[in-house]
């Protein structure tokens, strides 16, 4: 017997009729007689008396009434301690990611998560994308927003439709932030700040091509707050995707995009097969939903 259809039945017997039964449930008259009429047939007994203004139960529907009222309280009462058990649930979400548009995400996120599980904590932990993954591969963080290229062969990762668009920063008072874009000739003798990773400095080097090795290299950087004290100081240019940028002061710094456009995908990623707390585990069944509809 489906539950589903036992509470049919005690629908049909609280409105001692099919139709007003039918009525109640959003379901045709025709549809839950055959539901009622399957149920005898599989009990093999005669649970219902139709008379023609009202239905009777026999001695069987009567036990079977009893029953199924046992039955589904005690369904519902196993719902509800389920729901409680998720309520409260505990626990900490660890979270890596480096200065990206794609973290600007995680605001949402959370806030929706935490209405059903308000005891959830989050770590954030800003890094590269190579620390950030160093830090999965050990367990130390959960879920990483990481900026490609980089390798995720061993990660399950969602790929996430945010662009990260690669600028250059500089003062605002700066010659260059006359310009509406900056090109690799512009940026030819200045002094430069270049990101850390070695993979992103291949993609750097891509876009700039022959004039890659005429940089004037005067810093690298793993953050763009780091970079950005050298920028408001005049000491020099920053690359770097806008991240957070958009944020800052504007009156201490401004930035202009490269072009051509160079731009970069993040992906939210965690270590496959990898054994998770609770609160992590329902953490990212949350992100693949959520992240599905973006």
């Amino acid at each position: 017997m489906e539950i589903r259809v036992l509470r049919y039945f005690l629908t049909v017997v609280r409105e001692e009729s099919i139709t007003k039964a039918a009525e109640v449930l959003h379901i045709t008259q025709p549809t839950l007689s055959r539901q009622l009429a399957q149920m005898e047939e599989t009990l093999g007994v005669q649970l219902f008396i139709r008379g023609t203004r009202k239905i009777a139960l026999t001695n069987e529907g009567m036990l079977l009434r009893r029953r199924a009222e046992e039955i589904l309280e005690l369904v519902d009462k196993t719902e509800r301690e389920l729901v409680e058990q998720e309520e409260e649930l505990e626990g900490i979400v660890s979270i890596g990611g480096g200065d990206l548009k794609a973290m600007q995400l995680l605001p949402e996120i959370v806030e929706r998560f935490r209405e059903k599980y308000p005891k959830v904590t989050f770590e954030l932990y800003t890094a590269t994308a190579d620390h950030i993954k160093d830090r999965i591969d050990r367990g130390l963080t959960d879920i990483g927003i990481l900026l490609e290229p980089i390798n995720i062969d061993k990660y399950d990762f969602i790929r996430l439709n945010q662009k990260e668009k690669w600028v250059v920063s500089m003062h605002p008072d700066d010659p260059l932030a006359k310009k509406t874009y900056v090109t690799a000739d512009d940026l030819i003798d200045v002094p430069l700040i270049l990101p850390h990773r070695l993979n992103v400095q291949s993609e750097l080097a891509n876009w700039f091509g022959n004039s890659y090795e005429k940089l004037n290299v005067v810093f690298k950087s793993n953050l763009p707050a780091n970079s950005s004290l050298m920028v408001c100081n005049r000491l020099a240019y920053a690359i770097t995707v806008t991240g957070s940028i958009e944020l800052w002061d504007k009156e201490k710094i401004t930035y202009r995009p490269l072009y051509p456009e160079l731009t970069a995908t993040s992906v939210m990623a965690w270590k496959r097969h990898q054994p998770f707390g609770k609160a992590a585990e329902k953490f990212i069944e949350y992100l693949k939903v959520y992240l599905s509809g973006k």
